[in-house]
């Protein structure tokens, strides 16, 4: 976290404590008395570069509420604690103060390293100027000053550095380094850059100490609730909210909220500042999502983290297991929603469910269909030309025409036989001759349509052997019986009078 940043949740803090009151925050991890406004203003004007030794800005390393916070961590380190031994309300046991005031101590920590950050940029910009856009992190810029000191021949070929850089990064310091318009630092103002470094990273060692203290600690004192966020972050949850009991109390909407900074700070810019997120939202297993599923990530741990404080609470599941049941549940709906949609499979339509007709086919049946179906003329009157222009029943262009009808016949069911070469009527008698003519027995042939060469009079039988028949014979017969019936100029052989019939 850089400078501002932690200039504008101090500023955060110190509003909401003043809107608050005295008395009202509870005794909890992660409570910080916020600085004043004109005190954090005055910091930020502050130039740290006429300070003569780091000692007189940053006091804390050498505080006594510091020394004694460090050795009752390190008495409290070597014993091993059960969660069994924990009988009553988890606010009452006595190193629960410890890590109270142990998780407020890294906070104090945090800000000190801001401000030796800051002294020694100050030192060491008369000497490498540009080295402070080129190394943002404030702890690997003082251990990089601690390497360099004056000699900024040391970024070649240096192993301590490959440990604290990348190798573009190296290559970018060392080629700035080169042409840096920077001056040598005097031996006093060197001493005093190491003394400011080591200082940083003493207290960067202890407050990781404290964090594994805490860390440790927290499986005895909340084990579910530090398996599902981590350590850590439920130390800053119980703090925010006042103890283990509070915790447990406040619904899954509220506990979200906990450490979210309001965007309320005139003359900051709030582009960093996301709303209504809190330490479950910068917890690690939410941001381990993509950043449009973190909103909806931390509504559900909070959510579960709600039921693992009041399993907590009441010293149940000392051994995590609902725990890593509701991390476990998470993570499944972690998954699930990240899972790629399925493939859309194109599935054929099912085949028809034909039902039993209710009106079986029959004599009466078919005389309906005829009597309500189409007639031939509505038929001719639907059919139409491909690419022909239609003619306007109504001649007013409203392309309405009466299809087929008219065009092909009469109309009449009977309708003339015209010769389709010549397109003229033929008569009855003429009609009989042509169809007599295209009567062929045995096939036809290609010349003028007569008899083919493998028709034959000669018929073999089993009693006679050869025999000379006429195959047209029987042909014939069947031809002029169908003349009779079903010829188109049959007529009818007898017309039975109606005077006949009378008696």
């Amino acid at each position: 976290m850089s400078l501002a940043d932690e200039l504008l949740a101090d500023l955060e803090e110190a509003r909401d404590e003043e809107e608050r009151g005295d008395g009202e925050g509870g005794s909890g991890l992660g409570e910080e008395s916020g600085p004043e406004l004109e005190d954090i203003q005055e910091e930020m004007e502050t130039d740290f570069s006429g300070a003569e030794s780091v000692t007189s800005i940053a006091k804390l390393r050498h505080s006594k509420g510091f020394s004694d916070i460090m050795e009752k961590v390190g008495e409290y380190v070597e014993k091993q604690r059960k969660s069994s031994e924990v009988t009553g309300p988890v606010e009452a046991d006595p190193e629960y103060r410890l890590i109270v005031d142990a998780n407020n101590l890294t906070v104090e920590i945090d800000n000190e390293l801001n401000i030796i950050h800051k002294f020694v940029r100050d030192k060491y910009s008369k000497r490498f100027p540009e080295l402070e856009s080129l190394v943002p992190n404030s702890l690997d810029y003082i251990r990089t000053v601690q390497e360099l000191g004056n000699n900024l021949d040391k970024c070649k070929n240096n192993e301590n550095l490959q440990q604290i850089l990348t190798n573009a990064t190296i290559m970018v310091v060392s080629v700035t380094a080169s042409t840096t318009q920077g001056t040598m630092l005097a031996e006093d103002e060197l001493i005093r850059l190491v003394e400011a470094c080591d200082m940083a990273l003493e207290l960067n060692q202890s407050k990781h100490r404290i964090y594994e203290y805490v860390e440790s600690r927290m499986s005895f004192i909340a084990p579910n609730l530090s398996i599902i966020v981590g350590a850590s972050s439920a130390a800053k949850i119980m703090g925010v909210a006042g103890g283990l009991t509070n915790l447990s109390k406040m619904p899954a909407c509220n506990l979200m909220l906990l450490g979210a900074q309001r965007r309320t700070l005139s003359g900051f810019s709030t582009t960093s500042l996301l709303p209504h997120t809190g330490y479950i939202y910068h917890s690690d297993i939410v941001q381990a999502l993509p950043t449009d599923l973190r909103r909806k990530a931390a509504r559900l741990v909070s959510a579960k983290c709600t039921l693992a404080a009041r399993v907590d609470s009441f010293h149940e599941s000392t051994d995590g297991k609902v725990g890593y049941d509701l991390k476990e549940e998470i993570e499944r709906k972690f998954d699930k929603w990240q899972e790629p949609p399925p493939v859309k499979q194109v599935k054929p339509l099912p085949a028809p469910l034909d039902g039993q007709r209710k009106k079986r086919g029959g004599r009466r049946y078919r005389k309906m269909k005829e009597r309500l179906g189409l007639t031939e003329i509505r038929k001719q009157a639907n059919r139409m030309t491909f690419a022909e222009i239609e003619e306007d029943a109504y001649q007013e262009d409203l392309g309405f025409s009466l299809g087929q009808l008219g065009k092909s016949g009469s109309g009449r069911v009977r309708q003339a036989q015209v010769n389709e070469v010549t397109k003229a009527r033929i008569s009855k008698s003429l009609q009989r001759t042509l169809q007599k003519q295209s009567m062929v027995y045995g096939g036809k042939s290609t010349v003028r349509d007569r008899s083919s060469g493998t028709s034959s009079s000669v018929a073999f039988t089993p009693l006679q052997g050869l025999e000379i028949v006429n195959p047209q014979a029987a042909e014939k017969k069947v031809a002029e019986a169908n003349q009779k019936y079903f010829s188109n100029m049959a007529e009818f052989l007898k017309v039975k009078r109606e005077a006949d019939s009378k008696p």
